[in-house]
């Protein structure tokens, strides 16, 4: 399979040792009937003598059987074939795909969802892959059996995991997760931990977090940890990634967030997406095409792109004419639906690069297709994709802003001057990460919802030691989205 293929699928196959590791786990006797819900190229199957597998692609199904023949391979998708199955499994283990939902899509996801709504387990369409996955695997299971999966970090922060977490606390007696920072796939920009569930048909009101530096074999999850109660991880809006950190950095960030006198961003600002155009290369002019097409000047916005373009400064008239000097691409083309529109838009418009911009999914469906809603000047732009964190930016330009952005309004009377002072601030930065999400590759986004979360400003009674613990935190924080 083409690296590419790989990527479209998910399908990154698991180093022998993870492997082994999660089989010897979850196989107590050799009469135990294990399941792969994705059994890839078999390297889970082979591990055991009775094991059935399921996969979709019919190649890799042909080399797991070849290199585990004495399992079970159905070449199908699994969601079906769970559907119609009446088979019941002692324990099930393997390395579900990360398809995130851009790709895990038409009928597989839709089957997906379905199977996990009759089980009632409500998923976000915007679900990754392997979320419906691990929720159809345990219905599976015999009453008391057991699962040991890879899962991606995201278990730790992604909001659609929330439903499946629910699912498995109500679901098993007892769950491990185990966090490794050092990366199980190399070639992997995402981060992967392991799960380990037992007891089906039971329920539990914790979690037992574990946290290795790198993974190596081992019988069973370590013994040493972290008890997240339910109650704990709800209140972190249902992640775990927060106790990563030692508890006084957790605690004494929970006293300033839960102080009434607390700022968040949200309670200074409107935090929002930028326009989206639907054909950005047909809407962004340089500014000279702008002049070879005549193109009024009434008709043009200068538009901040992406992050890249802010680099941690205002975007001030200077900044603009150094664009429009450069030539880059940054004029809008901002046309409203009643705008009498002069014979050189018209030309523009009716242009092969138009004829083709109208064609889009997002241009064919508003009316007119030419009309890009919600282009407003913000008082302030938000980098919402980064690697040491945030930038928070004047707009005195008063530039408008892509969906590459997030665009800051401010309300309550506060200045922008005062925002962005208080937002330049050590616990802001820890926030930050608090709040938003790693990527992989030691990108930290952070989303509108996230950014309204965000704690600006130092309460009173801040003292050094504060200071000291939020360093801290910051660091171990970064070092496991492996940033700097």
């Amino acid at each position: 399979m083409s690296a590419a293929a790989r990527k479209r699928r998910g399908a990154f196959y698991t180093p022998e040792d993870a492997a082994a590791s999660l089989v010897r786990w979850a196989v107590h006797q050799n009469s135990d009937r294990m399941l792969d819900p994705s059994c890839g190229d078999g390297r889970f199957l082979r591990l055991h003598p009775n094991s059935t597998g399921v996969e979709s692609d019919r190649p890799s199904a042909a080399e797991a059987q070849a290199r585990a023949p004495h399992a079970t391979i159905h070449a199908d998708d699994f969601f079906r074939w769970a559907s119609e199955t009446r088979q019941r499994f002692e324990c099930a283990a393997g390395n579900p795909p990360f398809i995130r939902y851009q790709t895990f899509c038409g009928d597989t996801r839709e089957r997906a969802l379905k199977y996990c709504a009759a089980r009632g387990v409500s998923i976000s369409a915007l679900t990754s892959s392997w979320a419906p996955f691990l929720v159809a695997a345990a219905s599976l299971l015999k009453p008391g059996g057991r699962m040991a999966f890879v899962v991606p970090a995201e278990i730790g922060h992604a909001s659609y995991a929330k439903p499946l977490v629910e699912f498995l606390l109500r679901s098993f007696s007892s769950i491990d997760i185990v966090a490794v920072k050092e990366k199980i796939f190399p070639d992997l920009s995402e981060d992967v931990w392991l799960l380990y569930t037992e007891g089906y048909g039971g329920q539990c009101n914790s979690i037992h977090l574990s946290l290795l530096e790198r993974f190596s074999f081992r019988e069973r999850p370590p013994r040493r940890g972290t008890m997240v109660s339910a109650e704990e991880w709800r209140s972190w809006n249902g992640r775990l990634r927060p106790f990563l950190v030692s508890a006084d950095v957790r605690d004494r960030y929970q006293s300033v967030a839960q102080d009434q006198k607390a700022r968040r961003l949200g309670d200074l600002a409107r935090v929002g997406i930028g326009y989206v155009t639907g054909a950005n290369e047909f809407f962004h002019l340089r500014p000279s095409a702008a002049r070879t097409l005549r193109i009024p000047s009434q008709f043009l916005r200068a538009a901040v792109r992406n992050g890249r373009a802010l680099g941690g400064v205002p975007v001030t008239e200077s900044k603009v004419q150094e664009w429009i000097e450069e030539d880059q691409p940054v004029l809008l083309l901002k046309l409203e639906p009643s705008s009498a529109l002069p014979s050189a838009v018209r030309r523009y418009l009716d242009s092969e690069a138009g004829l083709d911009a109208r064609q889009t999914y997002k241009c064919r469906n508003r009316d007119p297709w030419y009309a890009v809603p919600d282009v407003h000047v913000p008082d302030a732009f938000l980098t919402y994709m980064s690697g040491s964190g945030p930038s928070l930016v004047a707009n005195p330009a008063k530039c408008v802003g892509t969906n590459s952005v997030h665009t800051v309004r401010l309300k309550n009377g506060i200045g922008v001057s005062d925002l962005v002072r208080l937002w330049n601030s050590p616990l802001r930065e820890l926030s930050c990460e608090f709040e938003g999400h790693p990527l992989g590759g030691g990108m930290l986004k952070i989303e509108p919802r996230e950014a309204s979360r965000i704690v600006v400003g130092h309460p009173s009674g801040w003292t050094p030691s504060d200071d000291e613990l939020v360093r801290r935190g910051l660091s171990t924080l970064r070092s496991w989205r492996h940033c700097g």
